[in-house]
């Protein structure tokens, strides 16, 4: 059955101090909507989703590989595809507002098993 849902009526978790999001998922694809404080990173790590960010505001600093030798930013109305299982960092450089995408699914994030997060 289909289900028209408004972000703003999408319950907001707060992660951490300096992260919050709202969670929409089907079966297949998941979208998560988030806001960060600048200086927030999210560590070096990799997972087996095919993942698209794109960035509303603010700017993201994002390396990739295992020893972090490709760099690149992200900027508002910028969005970049991340192929499954390529290591990746991000630092916000100001406040960001982001969108993500993930197929499928990210599991530690619905089951809040998302630790590489949430210990910062």
């Amino acid at each position: 059955m289909i289900k028209k849902q408004s972000w703003n009526s999408i319950p907001t978790e707060q992660v951490t101090p300096s992260m919050q999001r709202k969670i929409i998922h089907g079966e297949k694809l998941m979208i998560a909507r988030m806001q960060f404080k600048d200086g927030f990173r999210v560590p070096l790590h990799s997972h087996m989703h095919e993942q698209i960010t794109q960035v509303v505001s603010g700017t993201m600093r994002f390396w990739f590989g295992d020893n972090k030798e490709e760099t690149l930013d992200l900027h508002a109305g910028e969005v970049i595809v991340i192929p499954g299982h390529l290591p990746h960092e991000a630092l916000m450089i100001g406040d960001v507002e982001e969108i993500d995408s993930w197929a499928p699914p990210r599991e530690d994030w619905l089951d809040g098993t998302d630790n590489y997060l949430r210990d910062q």
